[in-house]
């Protein structure tokens, strides 16, 4: 692995990791503006925890060394959940500054997962 895709790699994993870290947190406190905006999208409370737990466990994972397969099921994780934002955001037919934050999210999984060393990737055969 090249230096440069080194510094990619880890300038979009921190990067990722600290977006979805603050947004687990937002989600875990449950504040009044984001239970409105799942609401607003049509989305039970409840599911506020379980994103926000399950975003704390992938960063854990991306992190981490080893675990490559595990590394595999965050990233993908990571890449439905903003997907799948994105499309609500779309769905409800929100402004695009309500697109940004997932947008960019995703983007940065994406990098991320490209430019990831070959030791954080699973074994194919």
């Amino acid at each position: 692995m090249t230096k440069r895709n080194k510094i990619i790699y880890w300038v979009a994993t921190l990067w990722l990791a600290l977006g979805m870290t603050a947004t687990s947190i937002v989600q875990l406190l449950q504040s009044k503006d984001e239970t409105d905006r799942m609401s607003h999208l049509g989305y039970p409370i409840y599911l506020l925890t379980l994103l926000g737990i399950w975003k704390l466990l992938g960063v854990t994972a991306v992190l981490i060394p080893k675990f490559p397969l595990l590394k595999e099921w965050a990233y993908a994780g990571f890449f439905f959940a903003m997907s799948g934002a994105i499309v609500s955001h779309f769905a409800a037919n929100d402004s695009a500054k309500d697109f940004f934050g997932p947008a960019l999210l995703l983007i940065l999984t994406i990098i991320s997962w490209y430019f990831r060393p070959i030791e954080r990737k699973p074994v194919t055969i």
